[in-house]
């Protein structure tokens, strides 16, 4: 899973949405049209909702209101079928609510629908579509009469709430210094990733890495200079992961791999990249052994998930050789491997 991007938090899209009403919108005693006289009209026509009117039978407009020019530029006489209709709605919505309208006015019930509709000069406004399904007196669906209602401000302001609420879920998942997934998004992907694993039978590989001597940067550069050092190397792992990886924060100076579909020998090579990329940067470290420049250690472990096999037992298997790269004198990489028939393992080491 490639990390979470600002670009995909701040795209948010609503989709067209539906209701149907399980009892009639008005009796079928009446409807607007039939005879009615001037004042009814002029009331209908005063409204900012447009009224409509549509015969079963041939599908074509009886009625609509004048304000649909207002709103969407097409003049009411271009309004002849339900195909105007369909048409001049957004290519993403049109099929799930033309089907939906459809199917409810078959048989026979009142129902709303919101979608997107094409104006005359290429935009869209956001449209609810009220309906009412009359029936004759054999009770067969002889018309459908409703309302259009603009509700472009109010899906402006779910999308922002959208959009909000998506930042704010993010923001959560995320360490606030460095930018990478923090440690409650780490959990999440890792047991979604060992599901998954256990599902396909691949190998799933795990990265721990520690920045070294991080105790001693602090302690001589200050804690400004160790934030920027920390997000640095958050960067720096970001990069050698490549985009199919989840990078999260651990903890303090160290940090989480995930890699999907991994072998050991693939997971040992990412780990080599990322401390080669830390390396080329000569980051000052003075209190460093290692040509006083800032240098990490890696734990690396390869297993193929199973249900025998708990995913807390992964962390701590990798975190043990995280450990036995940093006893070993640091600037090194120890891994295993638990993914073969027979669970072998095997170590390898690097400097």
């Amino acid at each position: 899973m490639a990390n979470m991007s600002s670009a995909e938090t701040s795209q948010i899209t609503l989709p067209a949405a539906f209701l149907r009403h399980e009892e009639t919108l008005a009796p079928n005693k009446h409807v607007f049209g039939d005879g009615d006289g001037a004042v009814y009209r002029t009331l209908l026509e005063s409204t900012k909702a447009i009224p409509w009117k549509i015969d079963w039978a041939t599908m074509e407009f009886v009625y609509i209101g004048p304000q649909i020019e207002a709103l969407l530029g097409w003049a009411p006489s271009t309004w002849k079928t339900v195909n105007d209709w369909a048409e001049r709605m957004h290519p993403d919505d049109r099929a799930a609510v033309v089907e939906f309208c459809v199917a409810q006015s078959q048989s026979g019930t009142d129902h709303e629908a919101d979608y997107r509709a094409l104006t005359r000069d290429g935009n869209y406004v956001w449209l609810r579509d009220v309906v009412h399904v009359v029936r004759n007196h054999r009770g067969e669906v002889d018309s459908l009469i409703g309302f259009m209602f603009d509700i472009s401000e109010r899906k402006r302001t779910e999308e922002e709430l959208a959009r909000l609420q998506k930042e704010l879920e993010d923001l959560s998942f995320r360490d606030s210094l460095t930018g990478v997934g923090n440690r409650r998004m780490f959990d999440r992907v890792l047991e979604r990733e060992w599901l998954a694993g256990q599902a396909s039978g691949k190998p799933l590989s795990l990265i721990m890495a520690d920045i070294d001597f991080f105790k001693s940067y602090n302690d001589y550069y200050g804690h400004l200079q160790g934030d920027a050092c920390l997000k640095h190397i958050a960067s720096l792992l970001q990069e050698g992961a490549g985009p199919q990886a989840f990078v999260a924060r651990f903890g303090g100076e160290e940090f989480v791999l995930v890699l999907p579909d991994t072998d050991a020998d693939t997971a040992v090579h990412t780990a080599e990249r990322c401390r080669a990329l830390i390396a080329a940067q000569s980051i000052a470290h003075v209190r460093s052994p290692y040509n006083q420049c800032v240098t990490a250690s890696f734990g690396v472990g390869t297993m193929v998930p199973t249900d025998r096999e708990e995913v807390s037992a992964f962390v701590n298997l990798t975190d043990a050789q995280l450990y036995h790269a940093k006893d070993n004198g640091r600037n090194r990489i120890a891994a295993v491997d638990r993914a073969g028939l027979r669970g072998e393992a095997f170590k390898v080491h690097s400097r």
